[in-house]
């Protein structure tokens, strides 16, 4: 059985990114109190190994209730999703040291979002409202209408007298977001469209359409709290039915492969490598016991 991984997979610049300052954070500061906001990824492999180095986790809604145990001078690393206004403020107020490891593309969406209504536009937002990216994001506007998808969005009387402003959640499907793209652009020129989509999760999504259509099963890796990861799964299943979402390789079900030539792997912006090894060598037979 042939094993074929995906092109583009696993760890994007920004999860990447917030896991080095977490670590570097840990290793400078030894002897202070280093937090992260809430998971700092949606994979608890992931927070497991970053918690056992020593990083605890700020609950956000104990932050909020002012239950926490946090002294001026403690760390707190805002998690790669970024997070509420709210709580940014409520943070600056405690006198602890803030380390933003908010992803690039959450932070272009929220200040995106702040000049547009600044100019007077109301925002159409397309995403999960319960995801903590996009809570975050929203948290900074005024006037924000969410939608998860275009059958929602196309319930929303859209006003040809008023400006209006369209973000979306980095993760959305690219498919999606030109479905409703072509929408807005038939009938509503008064609607700025702003694609703010992360490269990385194009990319990953285009690689899993690829590998869909090349072989006769596909493994998705990642945490099932991921967003990302939830798409790719997505994508894969309508091309290919034999699709399946696992967190580890202990999930793995061997009659899944009854007569497959080739399997695929892809894994999900937050998914370390040593899950698709471990997965990789359990298909192979030399997983060590």
């Amino acid at each position: 059985m042939e094993i074929v991984k995906a092109e583009k997979m696993g760890f994007c610049f920004g999860v990447a990114g917030a896991i080095e300052t977490c670590n570097k954070t840990l290793e400078k500061m030894k002897g202070k109190k280093v937090y992260v906001l809430g998971m700092l990824v949606h994979n608890d492999y992931v927070v497991s190994d970053l918690t056992a180095k020593g990083l605890q986790i700020l609950d956000e809604e104990m932050l909020l209730a002012g239950k926490d145990n946090l002294k001026p001078g403690d760390i707190v690393i805002i998690r790669a999703h970024g997070t509420t206004k709210d709580v940014y403020e409520i943070l600056q107020q405690r006198g602890v040291d803030i380390i933003d490891a908010a992803c690039i593309f959450v932070t272009k969406i929220r200040e995106t979002l702040e000049l547009m209504e600044a100019a007077g536009e109301e925002i159409l937002f397309i995403g999960d409202k319960n995801h903590p990216e996009v809570k975050g994001i929203i948290s900074f506007g005024k006037n924000v209408h969410v939608f998860k998808d275009l059958e929602e969005l196309k319930e929303f009387v859209i006003d040809k007298k008023k400006q209006y402003s369209l973000l979306t959640q980095t993760t959305l499907n690219k498919h999606k977001f030109e479905e409703i793209r072509n929408y807005l652009e038939k009938d509503y020129p008064n609607v700025n469209i702003f694609d703010r989509i992360c490269g990385a999760t194009y990319e990953r999504q285009r690689a899993t359409e690829k590998l869909a259509e090349e072989v006769d099963v596909v493994l998705i890796v990642g945490d099932r709290k991921s967003s990302n990861t939830h798409k790719l799964y997505e994508i894969s299943k309508k091309l290919n039915n034999r699709s399946y979402l696992i967190q580890n390789a202990a999930e793995i079900d061997l009659s899944w492969f009854q007569g497959a030539q080739k399997v695929g792997i892809t894994a999900g912006a937050s998914t370390p490598s040593e899950l698709v090894v471990e997965i990789e060598n359990k298909l192979r037979g030399t997983q060590n016991d």
